[in-house]
């Protein structure tokens, strides 16, 4: 049976699109097929068919070529189909990225042989109630923010971890981040970057007006609670989310189906923190010598 893999693409972009282009035809010349889904801003790709979803259910692993955005949205396609997911940066920072595509040739051996290891990401669910009544479900990847109404001056909430109240206060709202969103939303509000190995989610609050308004870490196990006092939005991954009703009470915790990102190599997250933040690191002596 033939091998096939599917494919995303920032479709505003003409350079990934092009990058799209030349990726399929190398894999298309060991016998790969790639897969895209029809969509309305869709452009032509060499050695690439348009098909349903339906018809994406066999392929090996979903190729995204783009920024972190993209690679969000093209993340709700992976989960559901659970299929790895390769991100090549054609945004900015690409943090979510594994590879840059300039090295489009590594990439296609890696896919070809396959070279390449898959990292399971955790990932949130996420549930809202109003009155005894569900009133809207969802997941993230790197984050739920929780913020104030497009209206108001501030958000009043309580926050709790574990069915016990952790504390009260009024502000710009209050993020709930993955290890992998730690650099996104969660590390422009001054929470910390968590390692991707590092089993974990992050509480962030924004701007808060309190004495105690600290970045909090607790287990993905634990069950974190948001009450709004007042009417607020909440967010997934900036995509998936709307306002809610004063009264809210917004339910997060890890969820059991973690969303696989493909590492092609075996690279630290040191490195990638720092080539992608471009860290200065002058001065560094080398690794510490053996004790051998």
């Amino acid at each position: 049976m033939a091998r096939e893999m599917a494919i995303a693409v920032h479709w505003g972009r003409p350079a990934a699109v092009a990058t799209a282009s030349e990726l399929c035809t190398l894999l298309a010349k060991s016998g790969i097929k790639c897969l895209a889904l029809k969509e309305p801003e869709s452009l032509h790709i060499d050695d690439c068919a348009f098909v349903s979803e339906e018809q994406l259910r066999n392929v090996e692993c979903l190729l995204v070529i783009g920024g972190d955005g993209t690679i969000l949205r093209s993340a709700e396609l992976a989960r559901k189909l659970t299929i790895p997911l390769l991100g090549v940066n054609h945004g900015h920072v690409g943090f979510l990225a594994e590879a840059e595509a300039a090295d489009l040739k590594k990439i296609a051996a890696a896919l070809i042989n396959r070279s390449w290891h898959a990292d399971n990401r955790l990932a949130l669910d996420i549930s809202v109630t109003h009155q005894g009544k569900i009133i809207w479900q969802s997941w993230a990847l790197n984050e739920v923010s929780i913020e104030k109404a497009s209206d108001a001056r501030i958000v009043e909430l309580i926050t709790a971890v574990d069915d016990r109240p952790v504390s009260r206060y009024a502000g710009d709202g209050v993020i709930i981040s993955t290890p992998t969103g730690s650099t996104a939303y969660a590390f422009s509000a001054g929470g910390p970057i968590v390692w991707p190995g590092v089993n974990a989610v992050i509480l962030v609050p924004l701007s808060a007006h309190a004495l105690f308004a600290r970045p909090l870490v607790v287990a993905p196990e634990s069950l974190i609670v948001v009450d709004l006092i007042s009417e607020a939005s909440a967010w997934a991954d900036s995509r998936r989310g709307g306002d809610l009703p004063a009264g809210s009470r917004v339910t997060i915790t890890g969820s059991k189906s973690p969303v696989q990102l493909i590492r092609l190599d075996n690279s630290p997250f040191t490195d990638r923190l720092v080539a992608k933040f471009n860290l200065p690191t002058t001065g560094w002596r080398g690794s510490l010598p053996s004790e051998d």
